[in-house]
């Protein structure tokens, strides 16, 4: 009776911790979800909110990185807002930007404290004709599509970003579509904050925009072999060209 006893006490823990980390990732899903609706409708406060106030917090977007609260607000509440609806919080009438999140990835650590994620976004946006004359950014549409590979951290039985990582991956006019994008179609952050009001703390080396089809790294193995991508096939060189005339590969660091 005492190793049915045992055995019983093993499976409920089994089944307790099994039950958690399913819990902390649906936990981390809506967490990324929650970013989109908000990001969708310029609430920036609400997005700032969602971050970890841990020293080594930061959003990487294109091409720097935006450490601590400090510049997560300056990215969010500073750049965005004052591009996009004038310093204020909220969307302003006619201005539409939509996040889809979708095709998320998550990981627990074993600790139940850490979790990395991957997800996919597909944007929408442009302004209505009926305010092209007022808005600065004047008539204009388009999509966009990218990645995260992202990082959370549970403060105090809480789910929070710690790091987010987007990587843009095609921006596209909406009338002629992504066959059309120049190259270098959105600039990248080129000065550091604070000789740039607005800029990132530090600037990355990696860049990448459409027509690069190079892969974002995973940050999970395969689920079948175990084993990582060949760095080589992370590159894309052009039709018919050997992989070392490709730039080199992407990663997550």
């Amino acid at each position: 009776m005492s190793s049915e006893v045992a055995e019983l006490k093993q499976l409920v823990e089994s089944l307790r911790k099994e039950v958690t980390r399913l819990s902390d990732q649906e936990e981390v899903r809506k967490l990324q979800y929650k970013y989109g609706y908000y990001l969708d409708k310029c609430l920036y406060k609400e997005v700032t909110e969602l971050y970890s106030d841990h020293p080594d917090a930061y959003v990487q977007f294109l091409g720097g990185r935006y450490k601590r609260r400090a510049g997560v607000e300056r990215l969010y509440i500073g750049r965005f807002s004052n591009a996009f609806v004038k310093g204020r919080n909220g969307p302003v009438h006619g201005f539409l930007l939509d996040h889809t999140q979708m095709q998320g990835i998550i990981d627990i650590n074993t600790e139940g404290t850490r979790a990395k994620a991957r997800f996919r976004t597909l944007m929408s946006a442009g302004l209505h004709k009926s305010i092209a004359d007022t808005h600065p950014r004047g008539l204009v549409q388009w999509w966009e599509g990218g990645t995260y590979e992202n990082e959370y951290i549970k403060e105090d039985g809480v789910w929070k970003i710690f790091r987010l990582k987007y990587f843009p991956f095609w921006h596209a006019n909406f009338d002629e579509g992504w066959s059309h994008t120049k190259p270098g179609y959105v600039p990248f952050a080129s000065t550091t904050y604070p000789e740039d009001p607005q800029g990132p703390d530090e600037l990355c080396t990696q860049s990448m925009l459409w027509p690069d089809t190079r892969v974002v790294p995973f940050h999970y193995p395969h689920p079948i072999t175990g084993k990582e991508v060949d760095t080589d096939d992370l590159r894309a060189p052009l039709w018919g060209e050997d992989v070392s005339t490709s730039l080199p590969a992407l990663t997550l660091t």
